[in-house]
């Protein structure tokens, strides 16, 4: 006979930490994430439950499948997923562990979660990052987005940091990190204060700069002979 542990009945619901990708629905109407490991192709919102990776009519966290999401119980491990080349886009989010889930050593797979947190590393060229922008694959319907200051969006289809928030719901807060383990201050949806509007205006004036640029090359002497010939 095989000893089962007692059944863990929390007061608050545990909280974990992972990885992901940040998403941006095709009609760019809503906001949500998508795994970097088993169950990726399935984007998921802040507030969601769980489904069978493998199409199994149970209901995760099964004992004998992978389904459910997972998470790490320490900051410092997923943190450390960042490092890996193919994880250097992905965020880091704080997750409330919902619904039934199991315990491991590392961490837990459970049935339905709430992201609380999305932590936002510096753009690909090292600055701060203002927005998240189009970071060149997605899923069906899906773009996945990445990390842009304002010098690095250009005319990439992009949100602000607050504009993901808002569009995410469900209190989700943006937090801005500097790359080496610090992080800015939240960005909640829907609640604009000096460094949020600071950041708009940032990332509107860089669109601005960009498209002024490209309509100074157009009006040079045989610019658009030059494109016409391209």
């Amino acid at each position: 006979m095989r000893l089962r542990l007692p059944a863990e009945r929390p007061t608050e619901p545990p909280t974990g930490y992972k990885i992901a990708h940040p998403m941006l629905s095709q009609d760019g109407s809503r906001a949500g994430f998508t795994g970097v490991s088993l169950g990726g192709a399935l984007p998921y919102g802040v507030l969601d439950d769980a489904s069978c990776v493998y199409g199994r009519r149970h209901r995760p966290p099964a004992r004998l499948c992978d389904c459910g999401f997972h998470c790490v119980h320490e900051r410092e491990a997923a943190e450390a997923l960042l490092c890996t080349a193919e994880h250097r886009a992905a965020v880091l989010l704080e997750v409330s562990v919902l619904g039934a889930y199991i315990r491991f050593e590392r961490g837990f797979r459970y049935a339905r979660q709430r992201v609380r947190t999305a932590t936002v590393g510096p753009c690909a060229c090292g600055a701060p990052a203002v927005a998240l922008a189009d970071a060149g694959w997605g899923r069906p319907g899906w773009r996945a987005l990445a990390a842009a200051c304002a010098g690095c969006v250009r005319a990439r289809a992009s949100v602000s940091l607050a504009g993901f928030a808002r569009l995410a719901g469900q209190g989700l807060r943006v937090v801005a990190g500097d790359g080496g383990g610090g992080v800015g201050g939240p960005v909640p949806a829907g609640d604009f204060g000096v460094p949020e509007l600071v950041a708009e205006a940032a990332l509107l004036q860089a669109r601005l700069d960009w498209f002024q640029t490209q309509l100074a090359r157009l009006g040079e002497p045989g610019g658009g002979e030059r494109k016409g010939r391209s």
